[in-house]
């Protein structure tokens, strides 16, 4: 077989995969819009979307507020990204810049391998350790709470976070660094305005990823949040975000039921949700992208 004849085919291969994933892809989202869409003939958007009450099994009264549920997805992503964004680029700035090759080479695979541990594995230990010793430790009636489900989704995203900013941190010019030296600056000014601002990109992006996964993020929450679709009062309110009430739930509802549509429907919010931050992400990417650098 010719090699012209290899590439055609190899290309024709490559796009055959790419165009089945987006054929997929598309077909998921089809799918969730069809079953969530009739939601809205039963609820109105504003209803559903500002509602505070969640009780789509009370036959007598059923209410399909998904308001609670935001709120706790909200606060639980944003609690875990304020400890996992400082943790997980710190830690991707000293593999990359300040660690000693052999520190790297024994670290770096620790961290990509907890990145890889089973969420359910997480939400077990959240809810058989975690949860006993902030409930004894700070005296409060549950341990299964807002505060705990951020704590677990913030040990999710810190690896995912220091992995990928430590590969873009890692890929700045080296060229950028030396001219900075011939300058006159010390290792922690180059630091501070070359390199993190030269591979803001690859930060970025991922810090956007760990929060998408932390607001995508079903078993921990499902396990550890406490499962109440009330608007926390605190950090130690049990909460129940988004992902957590599908799971919990799709499996009862009765098929193409109303309760059925309001799931798929948080799923929709769920779907467009996630789609903003990657969205973000991409523009984020593209906007501090490193196109080069110039050296003799």
């Amino acid at each position: 077989m010719r090699r012209s004849t290899r590439e055609i085919l190899i290309k024709r291969a490559f796009m055959a995969t790419a165009v089945t994933s987006l054929a997929v892809l598309a077909l998921i989202m089809v799918f969730l819009f069809m079953e969530g869409l009739p939601a809205f003939s039963f609820v109105s958007v504003k209803g559903f979307l500002l509602g505070m009450d969640w009780y789509p099994t009370d036959e007598a009264n059923p209410a399909y507020g998904i308001l609670p549920l935001i709120v706790a997805s909200g606060a639980v992503t944003a609690l875990s990204s304020l400890v996992a964004i400082p943790l997980g680029v710190m830690t991707a700035v000293y593999l990359a810049e300040i660690a000693s090759p052999r520190v790297r080479a024994v670290v770096k695979p620790i961290v990509e391998m907890l990145a890889s541990l089973p969420s359910v594995v997480i939400g077990f230990f959240g809810m058989v350790v975690m949860a006993p010793f902030l409930q004894e430790f700070l005296d409060i009636p549950v341990g299964l709470n807002l505060a705990n489900a951020a704590l677990m989704l913030a040990f999710m995203s810190v690896p995912t976070i220091a992995s990928v900013s430590e590969d873009a941190i890692y890929a700045v010019p080296r060229e950028l660094k030396e001219a900075s030296f011939a300058l006159g600056a010390t290792h922690l000014e180059t630091l501070a305005r070359v390199t993190i601002p030269a591979s803001l990109s690859g930060i970025g992006t991922a810090v956007i990823l760990g929060m998408s996964r932390a607001i995508g993020e079903t078993m921990v929450v499902l396990m550890v949040a406490g499962g109440a679709a009330v608007i926390p009062d605190s950090l130690w309110s049990p909460v129940r975000p988004m992902p957590a009430s599908i799971a919990a739930e799709m499996a009862e509802a009765p098929f193409r039921g109303h309760h059925y549509h309001a799931l798929f429907a948080t799923a929709m919010v769920l779907f467009l949700v996630t789609l903003c931050f990657n969205i973000l992400a991409d523009n984020i990417s593209h906007k501090h992208s490193q196109t080069g650098s110039a050296s003799l």
